[in-house]
């Protein structure tokens, strides 16, 4: 799906004209109406405060080009499960269990997190704990909270 159409299915879905629309990001209706038509893109700045407004992330904005994964516990990210940051827009690379209001919420270290995240597999998947660990261990400091250098 393009932006375009992204655009209109938020808008709509939050019971929004584009008059409304425009009026809440102080741009004007004919802005918004040439996002919609995909004759522009909305600048960056205006994709973050998309973002903010729709609570989705730019990756959703621009069809999600690319799977997101949480930087800190390696759980594939959708909207609605995104962590923020301090000023509440949407952080796309954390998930709202390991990050929140700019700041990681476990104070703990990557054996620790992959013990953590092994428990939680096991209890909705099942499986060997111990060798879940394992894999997380080697998965985890691939991640950009405990990447190395």
């Amino acid at each position: 799906m393009d932006c375009k159409d992204i655009l209109i299915k938020l808008r709509e879905n939050k019971g929004l004209s584009q008059q409304e629309l425009a009026d809440k990001l102080f741009v004007t209706r004919q802005a918004v109406s040439r996002w919609e038509r995909g004759e522009v893109l909305p600048s960056s700045d205006m994709l973050r405060r998309l973002s903010e407004l729709f609570d989705v992330s730019i990756n959703t904005l621009l069809g999600s080009p690319r799977q997101l994964i949480c930087q800190s516990c390696g759980m594939p990210l959708e909207d609605g499960i995104c962590g923020h940051d301090a000023d509440g827009a949407v952080n796309e690379d954390y998930c709202k269990w390991c990050y929140d209001g700019g700041q990681f919420l476990q104070d703990c270290t990557m054996e620790e997190m992959a013990g953590t995240c092994a428990d939680i597999i096991v209890k909705e998947h099942g499986g060997d704990r111990e060798q879940i660990r394992v894999q997380l261990l080697v998965q985890l400091p691939r991640l950009g909270r405990w990447k190395q250098g």
